[in-house]
């Protein structure tokens, strides 16, 4: 006789309303780095190779999104979109009743608000499911938590090193967590705050606990929508394995526009893309095209894709870094910077959505380690790069129905002319190289990540040793 398989399911509880975060929105259809947060949740899941079948419980009001989201997307392994009750417990008692006994054996249970699950965690889970009919996740707390009455008297503090933070999924044997719901409708205790507390209430099962992450947030209010970000930026701060071979494939043939290539990074983006054997192209105005100038920008794209057919890549490296006071500056001088070192790029992300759209292609602006806090004397420059900022962060969420991924550079202090000219001679060993630089804007330049500030540290560079070009 054939014996079959049993399956792993995976339910994502997508059915909060989004009030904690004070926005109209549920929070799992915020956008965050390009995407939903229930995008990003779901494809942990969809790419897991011990995963068989996803079951989605929805709001109800976005029921219909999610259907788009899974078609748009066309995620195989989701099977089922449910409408979800009115508490977490119902929602949860809603997707496992909808799961067959005779097709699924075990069922991980997720919060679609915890978008940083690793595959780490779903392998340990899937593992350890062949001992324990019940796992959770959780981590040490850092704090000392207090156990209060109802007039905020303390009555207890229990020992730190035996507490832990809850995280999600959590894992049963499908058969096991039925029971446990069942068992609660029966006992009319309707206000359990998630599945393995029904287990412990009833003393059904041991629950083995599988330690999480600090990066397995819960976003659920205002401020963590800001952590996610970062979060975001740190886990893909692999740009700094500086891989040679993998930029070989990625960029040979790839056709790349650079405005402001003439020199610093500008220029060692397009030498290092042009010995990876992608097809560079640089304008500056040393060559006729000044970024101030839209139409010269147009006419530059124009002839590129006219000779091959597409575009890329466009990264705008143009700035300047002039030093004045806001109060003697001149006018001139004003608008000089502010063109260059914002509208410039304003520009150039206008005249090359048609060819990135095409492409589903990248596009790189580069801020300043001083768009976080104004400079005195760099005003103009310091808003200029915070603009530029916000400025990707916004078209982002726009060009992100083409598939462009928009991202920003941030690097600290950098050997180039263009800061010699200003702060005059300094100590190399304290800056980041140009080359250093080039290599992670290439590295990140077509990773499946947009919406993103890219920091630069020197301590990347001088910590892992400098490569040779």
């Amino acid at each position: 006789m054939l014996k079959f398989k049993m399956k792993n399911l995976a339910i994502i509880l997508a059915g909060g309303s989004g009030l904690r975060l004070k926005h109209e929105t549920p929070k799992q259809f915020l956008k965050l780095a390009g995407k939903l947060i229930i995008e990003h949740t779901i494809e942990k899941f969809e790419h897991h190779p011990n995963i068989d079948s996803i079951f989605i419980v929805t709001n109800p009001l976005y029921y219909e999104k999610t259907v788009e989201i899974v078609e748009r997307n066309t995620y195989r392994k989701v099977k089922k979109i449910l409408k979800g009750g009115k508490t977490r417990q119902e929602s949860s008692y809603i997707g496992i009743s909808a799961a067959e006994d005779s097709e699924y054996e075990n069922v991980l249970i997720h919060d679609a608000v915890r978008p940083f699950i690793s595959k780490k965690i779903i392998d340990e889970i899937i593992e350890k499911l062949k001992n324990f009919s019940a796992i959770d996740v959780a981590i040490p707390s850092p704090d000392t938590i207090i156990k209060i009455d109802d007039e905020n008297i303390i009555t207890e503090i229990p020992e730190r090193k035996y507490l832990r933070r809850g995280q999600t999924p959590q894992a049963f044997k499908l058969k096991l967590i039925k029971k446990a719901h069942d068992m609660a409708i029966k006992d009319n205790f309707l206000n359990a705050t998630d599945d393995c507390s029904l287990i412990l209430k009833y003393g059904l099962s041991d629950i083995y606990v599988v330690e999480g992450t600090d990066f397995n947030i819960k976003i659920t209010y205002p401020i963590d929508i800001h952590i996610a970000d970062k979060i975001f930026q740190v886990k893909n701060r692999t740009i700094f394995k500086l891989e040679r071979e993998n930029l070989a494939s990625v960029l040979k043939g790839k056709v790349i526009v650079i405005f402001g290539g003439s020199s610093g990074i500008g220029e060692a983006i397009f030498r290092i893309a042009r010995g990876y054997e992608a097809k560079t192209y640089s304008f500056s105005r040393k060559n006729g095209v000044d970024i101030r100038n839209y139409l010269q920008i147009e006419r530059a794209l124009k002839s590129v894709w006219e000779k091959e057919g597409k575009i890329d890549s466009v990264v705008v490296t143009s700035g300047i870094l002039d030093f004045g006071f806001i109060e003697t500056i001149d006018i001139e001088k004003i608008d000089e910077i502010a063109t260059v070192n914002y509208l410039g790029s304003v520009y150039v992300a206008k005249a090359s959505v048609e060819y990135l759209k095409e492409s589903r292609g990248s596009l790189i602006f580069f801020a300043s380690s001083s768009y976080t806090r104004g400079r005195a004397g760099y005003s103009v420059y310091s808003s200029s790069k915070a603009a530029i900022v916000n400025f990707a962060q916004a078209i982002s969420d726009e060009f992100s129905k083409y598939k462009i991924k928009v991202n920003v550079i941030n690097p600290e202090r950098a050997a180039t002319p263009m800061r010699f000219k200003t702060f005059g001679k300094e100590d190399k060993s304290t800056l980041l190289s140009s080359e250093f630089i080039a290599i992670n804007t290439l590295n990140i330049m077509f990773k499946d990540i947009t919406g993103q500030v890219f920091d630069i540290r020197v301590m990347d560079e001088k910590g892992r040793g400098k490569e040779k070009q």
